[in-house]
């Protein structure tokens, strides 16, 4: 999260620039206290006491600790979503190899965050109604490059259901992972495994 665009040159501000730098730290210890406590144990004072910022201030800012969280988490996502669509544009190899550096930048972005893979991959599930319909969103949008995978492989595009549900799966598997305190980066080839099988073994339906 702390690389999105929008927040990095504000998180290297002076920690006195407030009108600077305010909304992204309040962003990013939301994000550090919900890794270390869960959402549910989390509170707003837990979070400006992080921040260094006032009570009031956080108000001027978010609605609610529930409004923090969910921008934290659009923001790690879209972070999370660059690194990945860089990864491919950089590979000059076919469909595959393509394919592959997108899953290998996924688990590697996750994996040199940690904290936003806490909030991304277990703490979205304790947030509530609207921070499940994120990850929806989330999800489809991954969804979308798997689809364009797709096509440049030339076959048929799988049904949307089956490309939600490879999403779906694949991230499971990267929460048991974390859970468990291993190494995700080692999923790369049973991801790949999954992908290619869904993508090549799938009928569009009419």
């Amino acid at each position: 999260m702390a690389r999105h665009p929008s927040l990095e040159p504000r998180l290297n501000a002076r920690r006195d620039d407030v009108a600077l730098g305010q909304r992204a730290r309040l962003l990013a210890a939301m994000a550090g206290v919900v890794a270390e406590r869960g959402y549910a144990a989390t509170t707003v004072a837990h979070v400006v006491r992080e921040a260094g910022v006032s009570r009031t201030t956080f108000y001027e800012q978010f609605a609610s600790k529930e409004a923090c969280f969910l921008e934290a988490y659009r923001h790690g996502v879209e972070v999370l979503d660059e690194d990945v669509g860089r990864a491919v544009s950089a590979c000059e190899g076919d469909w595959r190899a393509k394919l592959r550096a997108g899953i290998r930048a996924y688990l590697e972005s996750l994996a040199a965050e940690p904290l936003f893979a806490r909030t991304y991959l277990l703490e979205i599930h304790s947030a509530g109604e609207a921070a499940l319909a994120e990850r929806s969103t989330a999800l489809r949008a991954f969804s979308e490059r798997y689809a364009a995978t797709a096509q440049a492989a030339g076959v048929r595009e799988p049904h949307p259901d089956a490309l939600m549900v490879l999403c779906a799966g694949t991230e499971q598997l990267c929460a048991e992972r974390l859970r468990d305190s291993g190494d995700i980066r080692a999923l790369e080839d049973v991801f790949m495994l999954t992908a290619e099988a869904v993508l090549l073994g799938s009928t569009k339906e009419s």
